[in-house]
C-alpha cells in the first residue's frame, strides 16, 4: 500500500511537470496556460487508460462477482489517492490562469484566488474530495473497525435517510402547506397517477435503507462474522 502510494504520489506530478517541459520545448510558442492544459489532459488520459485496463483486468480474473477479491482493485485505490489530490491543485492552476486571461488579477495561491476556484468549481472538487473522504474508506473492507469507517457509515445512514426518505414527507407537508390543508388529506387532493410514482420512487428507497439498516446493525453490534457479509 505505502509503496504504491509513494509510487503515484511522484508518478502524476512527475508526468505533469514532464509534459510541460516538453511542450515547451516541442512548442516553444505555445503559452505556459496551454502547456498546463494539454499537460493536465495527457496525465488524465493516463490514469483513465490504467483505470480501464485495471478494470478489465479484475473482471476477467473474478468469477464470483459477489466474494471474489483482485488485489489490483485494492491496490488501485492506493493509485487513485494521490491522482485525485493531484488533479484538484491542476484545475486550481487552470482555473487561475484562465481568470488572470480574462483579466482577473488575483495573486496566485492567495485566499481569493482559491475561494473563486472553489465556487467555480465546486462540483468537481466535491466529486473528488467525495472520493477521497468517503469512497476511498468504503472500498478498504479491512478498515471496518475503524472510527472513521464507523462515522462515515453513520454519515450514510443519516444522508440516505434525509435526502432520499423524508425527501417524500416533505414535498407532501409542502403542497399541504401551501393549499392550507392537513398532510393525511395530500394523497387525495393531488392526481392518482402522482401518488403512484411517488409510491414507487420510494419503495426501492425504503428497500435500501433496511438493507444499510441491517448492515449498521452488523457493523455496530454484530460479530466479526457478520461484518464481513
Amino acid at each position: 500500500m505505502w509503496r504504491t502510494l509513494a509510487l503515484a504520489s511522484a508518478f502524476f506530478p512527475g508526468l505533469f511537470a514532464l509534459g510541460i517541459r516538453l511542450l515547451g520545448w516541442a512548442a516553444p510558442g505555445r503559452s505556459l496556460k496551454d502547456r498546463i492544459l494539454l499537460s493536465g489532459r495527457l496525465v488524465s488520459t493516463v490514469q483513465a487508460t490504467m483505470a480501464t485496463v485495471s478494470g478489465i483486468t479484475v473482471v476477467l480474473n473474478c468469477k464470483d462477482v459477489v466474494h471474489d477479491r483482485h488485489w489490483l482493485a485494492v491496490e488501485y485505490i492506493w493509485v487513485l489517492v494521490p491522482y485525485m489530490t493531484y488533479d484538484i491543485y491542476v484545475m486550481y492552476l487552470c482555473h487561475w490562469h484562465k481568470s488572470r486571461d480574462r483579466g482577473v488579477a488575483e495573486t496566485k495561491h492567495s485566499l481569493a484566488s482559491v475561494r473563486s476556484f472553489l465556487l467555480q468549481e465546486r462540483l468537481m472538487v466535491t466529486h473528488h474530495l467525495f472520493i477521497l473522504v468517503v469512497l476511498t474508506p468504503i472500498t478498504q473492507l479491512k478498515m471496518q473497525d475503524t472510527l472513521l469507517h464507523k462515522v462515515n457509515g453513520i454519515l450514510i445512514l443519516v444522508t440516505f435517510f434525509l435526502c432520499r426518505i423524508l425527501l417524500f414527507p416533505f414535498m407532501y407537508a409542502a403542497y399541504a402547506r401551501q393549499v392550507g390543508i392537513p398532510i393525511y388529506m395530500v394523497p387525495f387532493r393531488i392526481p392518482l397517477h402522482c401518488n403512484i410514482a411517488n409510491a414507487s420512487l420510494i419503495a426501492p428507497q425504503l428497500y435500501w435503507f433496511r438493507l444499510i439498516c441491517r448492515k449498521a446493525a452488523r457493523l455496530y453490534g454484530g460479530s466479526p462474522a457478520d461484518k464481513s457479509r
